[in-house]
Formats: structure tokens, sequence, C-alpha cells
């Protein structure tokens, strides 16, 4: 191998990891990375060393897949022991701007509503000092938004926490990323990259352009211990060539989850990837081995970790020529801004799109449409739709909309008109609150408030009213968690007897007894419109 040209394995797993915990969108931005590593990653590790028999006794109870239990069969405290004290000496700083926050909560808290906040600006942390500005609403309930932008130039952006973990896969199962670190493992290559390494780029481009081991051997510096792992990385196997749409109409490929391929002569859109890999498995599924060379435009509907994987964004960096990702002008806690944020990991050109702005990519219209819903009544402004003309069909990527306010799809109707296609998510019986956003909060919310405010998607109802107001030839199905592969961001286990399922197939019942062709996606799926 050592002076032949070899490809990087179709199987290769890259985790971005913040401190050897899984790095998704909220260990990223500075401010929810301080108050994730504060008030869950340090609470789920002192957790574990008191009893970590009842954390391998939960991981192992489907019922309680996605709870913050560590999913490890044998001891290792003495490893979590040792990485619980790193964070607590050496992320001191860290930890100090998440109690600063806390301190402004509740200094605001504490202020009579409706009176200037000016003297406030005094009893601000000395930490927070110059990142956030003080505000009230109209309905005078002070408030705060960060200098985002400041806050990345700050120390409190530790590119030295970010590192790599590589590895093959060759099965399904993974541990539940939110509630289990990346510690040593059998196997598995640490690397100290942080994500804008552009080594990670060229590493990726393998799986097409091979290169001399030794040349891309030389690009890292690795013990002889680690260049066992790393050798068996690649093989002089090439990969299967990629068979570009060359049809007169589209293509449409569902990766699984709310992934999207769409393709025409002219132009390839990614939607929300996240991808499997490949291995032999029971069920089919189109995996990196089926992307193009080149993908024009990536779209990221909402900064959820089942819609915006690094895992997969850090693999398609170098042949992505645009992400497209909603605007964001708010700079709150709960609503980092995602092209800041993918700017700061090497991604260069990021579009932000706004509610009901259009642009052209390729002779590709492209519309975002207001996203409601599936976010806890949080104010949070990353969240689109995507409205896609290309050749004589239209699209409707609507992700986990959750149609709560019918009226705003019927002034978006006089906007688009009728849509041939909608790709809608019905996962109506999602997560709390808390378990995505709980470490933002500044107190815990009362069980009943916490369940009343879900992570869910349209049932039948608004669904249906959907399908009333843009009178599509095809509505389908998707983003429903349902892949195996899928189970370690998100953790759902669905039956016949899920409310998801039986709302979702009414819906596809509805549709055909209109002839309007409807079907719920799972796995792998092709199709053409001419």
């Amino acid at each position: 191998m050592k002076d032949n040209l070899v490809y990087l394995k179709p199987n290769v797993v890259i985790e971005p990891l913040f401190d050897k915990w899984y790095a998704w969108a909220h260990l990223i931005s500075p401010a929810t990375a301080a108050m994730n590593l504060q008030k869950r990653h340090l609470k789920i590790m002192e957790s574990y060393i008191d009893a970590p028999e009842l954390h391998e006794e939960a991981a192992r109870n489907p019922a309680m897949l996605g709870g913050p239990f560590m999913d490890y069969s044998e001891n290792r405290v003495a490893e979590i022991s040792g990485l619980r004290d790193f964070i607590l000496s050496e992320r001191k700083d860290l930890l100090d701007f998440a109690g600063a926050v806390q301190q402004l909560f509740a200094i605001l808290k504490d202020h009579p509503c409706g009176y200037s906040l000016e003297s406030l600006y005094k009893k601000v942390p000395d930490i927070l000092k110059g990142y956030v500005e003080l505000t009230v609403d109209l309905n005078n309930n002070p408030s705060f938004r960060f200098y985002e932008q400041a806050l990345y130039k700050s120390k409190y952006y530790k590119e030295e926490c970010q590192s790599i973990a590589l590895y093959l896969i060759d099965k399904d199962e993974r541990p539940f990323v939110l509630s289990t670190p990346r510690i040593e493992g059998e196997g598995v290559l640490h690397l100290p990259l942080a994500f804008k390494d552009k080594r990670i780029d060229q590493l990726f481009k393998m799986q097409r352009i091979p290169e001399r081991y030794e040349a891309i051997r030389e690009q890292f510096e690795l013990t002889p211990e680690e260049d066992i792992l790393f050798r068996n990385l690649f093989t002089e196997e090439p990969t299967v060539p990629y068979r570009k749409y060359t049809g007169s109409g589209v293509r449409t490929r569902y990766f699984g989850h709310a992934c999207i391929l769409t393709e025409t002569r002219e132009v390839s859109i990614l939607t929300d990837p996240v991808i499997s890999y490949g291995y032999d498995a029971d069920v089919k599924r189109f995996t990196y081995t089926d992307l193009p060379d080149q993908i024009d435009i990536v779209f990221i509907t909402h900064n959820h970790q089942d819609h915006i994987l690094f895992e997969t964004m850090l693999q398609l960096r170098h042949k992505a020529r645009y992400i497209v990702v909603p605007r964001n002008g708010s700079r709150q806690l709960q609503d980092p801004s995602l092209s800041l944020m993918f700017r700061e990991i090497g991604f260069e050109n990021v579009i932000e799109l706004d509610e009901f702005e259009t642009i052209t990519i390729n002779n590709c219209r492209i519309t975002g449409v207001p996203f409601i819903g599936e976010h806890c009544d949080l104010d949070i402004r990353t969240k689109l739709c995507y409205h896609v003309e290309t050749g004589a069909n239209t699209f409707l990527f609507a992700a986990d909309c959750c149609n709560v306010e019918p009226k705003l799809f019927e002034h978006a109707y006089a906007f688009l008109g009728d849509i041939d296609i909608i790709f809608l998510g019905m996962e109506c019986d999602g997560a709390p609150l808390s378990w995505l956003y709980g470490p933002l909060l500044p107190e815990p919310l009362s069980r009943d408030r916490d369940f009343s405010r879900r992570l869910t998607g349209s049932n039948y109802e608004r669904a249906i009213d959907l399908v009333n107001r843009f009178h599509p030839k095809e509505v389908y199905i998707y983003a429903m968690g349902m892949e195996p592969w899928l189970k370690y961001i998100m953790s759902l286990n669905h039956t016949a007897e899920s409310y998801p399922i039986i709302e979702s197939n009414r819906l596809i019942q509805e549709c055909l007894s209109r002839n309007i062709n409807s079907e719920r996606l799972f796995g792998e799926k092709e199709i053409v419109y001419k």
C-alpha cells in the first residue's frame, strides 16, 4: 500500500468531538456550548460516576432510549472521572461563562417590568460585559441577546476543544450522541483537528480521487500505533463511480429521514444531509457513494441534530458549492446563527435566506417559506422550509413544519401557488422542550408545562390542510426517524400503534383516495418526474 494509490473506504466514520462529546450545533456556538457543558455533560458524568450500573441497565431498555444515560456495557468510571476532572480544570472559563448567564437571568427576573434597563449594565457579570445587549419586549419583559460574532473571536470559542474520531463502521448501532462521550475505544483513531482543518477535506476527497498512502499519511503527525489504525481506513479498491442524472426531468432520491437529493441536468440539491455509510445491512439505503462529485446546493431547514449533522457536513464540505441556511437576526441564547457557525468551521459559500425571499442558482428558483411550530414556542428564527422551482416541477421541502396557524399558508399560497410535490414530516409526538433545550433554561419547567411544549410536526388535521391549500400531485411523508441507522441521533422507536404512524397513515389513505400519489418514505426511494 505504501507506494500504491489508495482510496478512503466508504464506511469510514468521522465523528466531530467537543472534549470527547459528540459535537452537534449547540456545542459549536460558544454560549450554547458553555451551557451544555455545565448543565448536560457534567450532570450526566456525575450521575454515571455515582451509579454506572443504573446507566448500563437504562441504556439496554428501549423505553429509556434517548434519556440521559451513558451507553457503556462495561465500567468506564475511571475514564469518565478523568474527563470530568479535565473539564472542571481546563474549561473553567466556559463553566464560569455559563454561571454568569445564570446570574444574568436572575438579575433580569428581579428587575421591575417595564422600567429602563440602563442601570442594569453595571450589574451584568464582568464575564458578559460587552458581549450582551439588554432588551425589553413589547410586553415589558426584560431579556438579552449576544453579540455572537464577538464570542467567536473571544477565548470562549475554543478550537482546542475540537477533535475528530475516525473508525470503520459495519452496523447501524451506535451510542446516542447527547448522552455518551466518545472516550478511547478499540479501532478508534482520535486526531486533534479543529473542524475547519482542510486536511479533513483532503481526506474525504480520497473516496473518489486516490493518492499514495505515504502522501496522505505525511499530512498527519501519527505515532506508529496511530499509523496502524490510519492505514486500515484505506483500500486500493476504487469507489463505484457516480452516475450523474442526465434526463430531461427531475430525479429525487430519498437517503433517509429528511435527506433528499434533487437533480436535474443543471443542478443538484441536497436537503438536510444525514446519510448512512456503506456496509451490508438488512434495510436497503443510499449512501455517501450515491452522492454527486459536486453538490450545487445544500439546504439546512433548521438547527436540530437530526437535520444538521456535522459528521455528514464535514464529509461534504469539499464538494458543496453553496450552503443555504435560514437567516438569523435574533442572536438569542436558544437561537445561535447557522451562518456564523458554518463559516467558523470552514464553510466558505454560505447563503442566508429569509422568509419569502427568492434566489436563483443554475436556473433553479428557491424561495424560503416560513417554518412554524416544532420549536416548543421558543423565539427561534433559524428555521425555514424551501420551495424549489426547477424545470416544470415545484417542490416544497417542509421538514418538521407544524401547521399550527393555517392562515400563514393561505398567505403563502398567494405567493407560491400550487405545488406539485410536498415532502412533510409528521413526527407529531415529539420530545418535550427540556430534552433538547433544557440546558439553556434559567430554571427547570414543571412537568406539565414541559410536556405541553413539544418538538412535534404536523398531525393529520394540520397536514391535510396543507394538501387542501397547495393541491399537490404527490405527497411524501419523511423525517420520521424510522431508519435503523438514525438511532444514535433520534432515539425513536415507532410501532404500528404509534401516534405519528396512525396519523401519517390517515394522510396517505386520504391522499390516495383523491388520486394523489402518497407514501411514507423509508430506507431508500428514487422518483423521476418528467
